[in-house]
């Protein structure tokens, strides 16, 4: 028998092992190691277990819910796997968004990295092309229909953070973590959230030199403590866990929220934002859907909301880009407010109300959406 052979038998032996203990039914469903856990996810993504197995690792463990240990464990195997480069900057910034995307509003988010870079921070944003269960409007549908480079590797994403004149990259999923993204197909037929969700935004492709500082959204009390904890265990020297629209990173423009931080890997700490205190008078909560959309639906889903991806995204790139030239509006406020909280989070401005003047100053010069194309 070959050693592949042996390692393989070997991995459906484990995953025998762990399914049989966590999907027990409610009562005696039990709880594995972080070491268990990374053993079965790496498993499942070096292909070595069959796919119905998977599928009832990630259910079972769902639905007795994942424990600490356990969320650890399938990040370390998918850290193991991620393709990892240190750019040529101190600092980066590292953006992530819910990989499933928008269907309620369209999305600002992936016009803060060229504004933060044209303040001076390096900053990448990671995503992938569709990802249930929303398979909304995401940051590389947005990036394409604006014209910035969707398909680059890690070391040219990381390249471009250090040439002046950009300062800011998307690095996709396909292109720092292809096992993982060939996972797509699975956790669609298992249609409800599993622990990949919560962990993905973790897998920390590109580093900085010095320092590399997590921003991503929440929507639901209890992730704030999970991501802070899987943020530390990733090595992400900073996280800021914002409340935001959709659970992506940009607040609600209407109404104060609650957000969380740490620094220097320590615990993190709640606090609230207001987008009054910042001169910000909204109406709307997030940049509204355009009402000139095409309509369209997906067949066989009753609950996601369904929006033309390919329309929303043009629309995003176009607010997104008018917003960077210094039109005002809803993008524009959202990008002054999530730009002002990350400033204030990394220590770059003392105040949130002056760090959006900063920024505000940037956009109504037009200079960061020279970074775009």
């Amino acid at each position: 028998m070959s050693s592949t052979t042996t390692a393989t038998d070997e991995a459906r032996l484990q995953m025998r092992s762990i399914i049989q203990r966590i999907a027990t039914g409610p009562e005696l469903s039990k709880d594995i190691s972080m070491e268990e856990a990374r053993i079965g996810m790496r498993a499942i993504l070096d292909n070595a277990v069959d796919p119905v197995q998977a599928g009832i690792f990630f259910i079972a463990l769902r639905m007795k819910r994942e424990t600490d240990e356990e969320f650890k464990g399938i990040l370390d195997a998918i850290r193991e796997v991620t393709g990892h480069v240190v750019a040529d900057v101190d600092d980066v910034v590292d953006i992530a968004d819910p990989y499933d995307g928008y269907n309620r509003c369209l999305p600002a988010a992936p016009f803060l990295m060229p504004l933060l870079a044209e303040y001076g921070v390096a900053a990448i944003s990671q995503g992938a092309h569709a990802v249930g269960p929303k398979f909304g409007v995401t940051h590389r549908h947005v990036l394409e229909a604006a014209g910035a480079p969707v398909d680059l590797t890690p070391v040219e994403a990381a390249d471009r953070l250090a040439d002046p004149t950009l300062g800011w990259s998307y690095v996709d999923q396909r292109a720092f973590c292809a096992p993982l993204h060939n996972l797509v197909d699975l956790r669609s037929a298992i249609v409800k959230r599993q622990a990949v969700t919560t962990v993905e935004v973790m897998a920390r492709p590109i580093h900085g030199r010095k320092h590399t500082h997590l921003v991503t959204g929440y929507v639901h009390k209890p992730y704030p403590r999970i991501y802070a904890l899987l943020a530390r265990h990733a090595g992400f020297d900073s996280a800021l866990l914002v409340r935001g629209v959709e659970g992506g990173v940009i607040p609600s423009l209407r109404q104060k929220g609650t957000s969380f931080n740490y620094q220097h890997h320590s615990e993190e700490q709640s606090f609230e934002i207001d987008p009054t205190e910042l001169g910000i008078a909204q109406s709307v909560r997030a940049v509204p859907l355009p009402e000139n959309l095409p309509q369209t639906t997906r067949p066989g889903d009753e609950i996601a909301v369904a929006v033309d991806v390919p329309a929303t995204a043009s629309a995003a790139a176009e607010a997104g880009m008018a917003a960077l030239n210094g039109v005002q509006g809803p993008t524009y406020d959202s990008l002054v407010f999530a730009g002002s909280v990350i400033l204030w989070h990394l220590g770059r401005e003392a105040s949130l109300a002056v760090a959006a003047d900063r920024l505000r100053d940037i956009l109504d010069s037009g200079k960061a959406a020279q970074r775009v194309r």
